[in-house]
């Protein structure tokens, strides 16, 4: 299930949002919750329960994972991405342990799901409505990091690095929301968290007592076709997006994508 604002719901009347893409590549039924225009502090009772207050979009269900974002709107509408500190505190404390958004993350893990929350797409260089927000909304995900630090079941998907600088396709013609191809890429980037998550589950189910340090969190770190899983100790995990390997010290994680030959192997020491 996918919750958020118009990051993840942009596209969606024409199929092509980050959930219909999420959904081919998993080959999974995504639900899609998202709401153009959603906060976390939305202060109207009936509309915000029609989904513009971003907790509100939750549906009890027994889900494996929630795809989440949101915070922008409450910067930039809430307080022009000005003068937010108060703002920001709100919706996450400094250390991520407080606030609208690490309340949300609780009750979706102790729901029994494990949450991906989605970062902003960064401008390619021109000026945009929210070009004023950038320091801002690195804080917000600054602290978004550190909520998914303290919980291995709670995984942090930057999207800052994700757009080339001058190139405008992974955009809207409003430089604010993701393109179609903006989209299809931020799913590129969810599936393989997803995929790699898994494989690593499936590897602790078949060896439980092995010395593998548990996966506290995975964030991209701007290879497209890499999966940035640190780990302590080598257990073994194949499957069709993820393989883990151990070399002398030094953990490969080598991830596959179709539409490249052969393989790219990243090295995290």
């Amino acid at each position: 299930m996918t919750m958020g604002d118009s990051l993840l719901a942009w596209n969606a009347p024409s199929g092509r949002s980050v959930s219909d893409a999420l959904e081919a590549r998993l080959g999974q039924p995504v639900v899609d919750r998202s709401v153009s225009g959603a906060s976390y502090l939305y202060p109207l009772p009936i509309s915000g329960s029609l989904g513009l207050r971003i907790e509100r979009q939750f549906v009890a269900g027994h889900w494996d994972w929630v795809v989440l974002n949101g915070g922008g709107n409450d910067l930039w509408l809430g307080c022009g991405c000005g003068a937010c500190t108060r703002q920001l505190e709100r919706v996450i404390s400094a250390d991520g342990a407080s606030g609208a958004i690490p309340s949300l993350v609780s009750r979706l893990r102790a729901a029994g799901t494990r949450v991906a929350y989605v970062g902003y797409l960064r401008t390619p260089g021109f000026r945009s409505p929210v070009e004023g927000c950038v320091a801002i909304g690195n804080a917000l995900e600054g602290r978004i990091a550190a909520l998914a630090q303290s919980d291995p079941g709670v995984f942090f998907i930057s999207n800052a690095d994700l757009v080339p600088e001058g190139d405008r396709s992974f955009h809207d013609n409003d430089l604010l929301h993701p393109s179609p191809k903006g989209s299809a890429a931020i799913a590129a980037r969810l599936a393989a968290v997803i995929q790699c998550a898994r494989c690593v589950a499936a590897s602790e189910a078949r060896a439980p007592l092995q010395a593998i340090k548990r996966l506290r969190q995975l964030s991209w770190l701007g290879h497209p076709w890499s999966c940035p899983v640190r780990f302590a100790h080598h257990l073994g995990c194949t499957g069709p997006t993820c393989m883990l390997s151990r070399d002398s010290s030094s953990v490969h994680v080598t991830t596959l994508r179709k539409d490249l030959v052969g393989r790219t192997r990243v090295r995290y020491g």
